[in-house]
């Protein structure tokens, strides 16, 4: 349940050896990027996991597994992932304060929001979402 201040640290080689993509999810390394990540699942009618992380952060490394693994059992939502120090004036726009900071967008809107790699709430907060788009397309 841990978090990181959202500050920037030194890094060093050992910063890389945590792989934070992978599966389903979608490093945003532009605003462009992320504008056009919104765009499309907008469009798809797709709910947004945004994952606002630091590859310093320890408990961003502990929970980037599990948020891959979800990617992979979730993919009717997109999971996107902000590196705060790639990103810092946009990831400044969202008011991150801790690391790591998930948000749960609709249409481009915050419905939702986590802050800390809680693993339980994450997976409660994916599943109610994923369950909520299921009963709306019946």
């Amino acid at each position: 349940m841990g978090n990181c201040l959202a500050e920037p640290h030194t890094k060093d080689d050992s910063d890389h050896d945590v792989e934070f993509a992978g599966g389903n999810v979608q490093l945003i390394t532009t605003k462009e990027s992320w504008d056009q990540k919104l765009a499309e699942a907008i469009s798809e009618g797709r709910i947004v996991i945004a994952n606002f992380s630091a590859t310093w952060c320890g408990p961003c490394k502990m929970i980037s597994p599990f948020y891959r693994e979800l990617s992979e059992k979730y993919p009717s939502l997109m999971f996107l992932l902000v590196d705060v120090d790639e990103l810092t004036d946009f990831s400044a726009t969202w008011d991150i304060k801790a690391t790591p900071t998930f948000f749960f967008l609709r249409d481009g809107q915050q419905i939702d929001k986590l802050v800390g790699a809680n693993k339980p709430e994450l997976q409660n907060k994916i599943t109610a979402i994923s369950d909520s788009m299921i009963q709306c397309q019946k």
